[in-house]
């Protein structure tokens, strides 16, 4: 794959091998987002665990203090007073039936997250599989099947994110933007890599976190100097 002037560099001031500190490497990170708008920032962490376990999964939520700096557009499905509730509390779209037909019939994703309540899961279960490859599906652990729709939608909107184990025993979260500078960026990394390290499965042994980088969206990957 040939590599643009710009890439080259941004991978010309990265150390071959170095492990960053963290805020040494968010600092490089920031000095390489060159790009014309506000570049998302990516954490990616490598762990010693076997996904294919179900004792060996790797779930959860947290609330970052400085938010991801994302828009979040919040779906709930729910009726009655839920709904009612939902709407009240800044939900982005609410419904029940029309909502699984849309998703249905015209595979409509316009959303980040699923908030529903559990007397919905039978009627959301119908669209399982569409929205659990996106990582849309609402799951009691997150947070997103709950009688309590408004705060789960305050707690989305305050930048709450789910952090789950990929295929590749992998996980991926955004903790924020380029522009939040260093130090709001290492307390959200900070609150994120302290969930992970907590998450660890009792049956999980040898070396937890095999590797830690973090990148922007137009960036190189940077790796960074964290055990655990």
């Amino acid at each position: 794959m040939k590599i643009g002037k710009r890439m080259k560099e941004c991978l010309a001031k990265i150390e071959k091998g170095k492990l960053y500190d963290t805020k040494e490497g968010i600092a490089l990170l920031i000095d390489n987002a060159k790009a014309k708008f506000d570049e998302s920032v990516e954490l990616h962490i490598r762990l010693g665990v076997d996904g294919k376990n179900a004792d060996q999964q790797v779930r959860g939520v947290v609330v970052l203090p400085h938010g991801t700096g994302k828009k979040v557009r919040v779906l709930v499905i729910a009726k009655g007073d839920k709904a009612n509730e939902a709407q009240k509390a800044g939900a982005d779209i609410v419904g029940a039936e029309e909502i699984i037909s849309k998703i249905t019939t015209e595979n409509w994703l316009d959303f980040d997250v699923c908030i529903t309540t559990p007397d919905m899961m039978g009627l959301v279960g119908r669209i399982a599989k569409i929205l659990g490859p996106k990582g849309l599906m609402p799951n009691p652990k997150s947070g997103t099947v709950t009688t309590d729709v408004a705060k789960a939608i305050a707690d989305v909107k305050a930048g709450k994110v789910e952090y789950r184990l990929d295929k590749s025993n992998i996980v991926h979260v955004s903790f924020g933007k380029v522009s939040f500078g260093i130090d709001k960026l290492n307390e959200n990394l900070d609150i994120i890599i302290a969930a992970i390290i907590k998450a660890k499965p009792a049956s999980a042994k040898g070396v937890y976190i095999k590797s830690v980088t973090i990148a922007s969206t137009m960036g190189p990957g940077i790796r960074l100097n964290i055990k655990g």
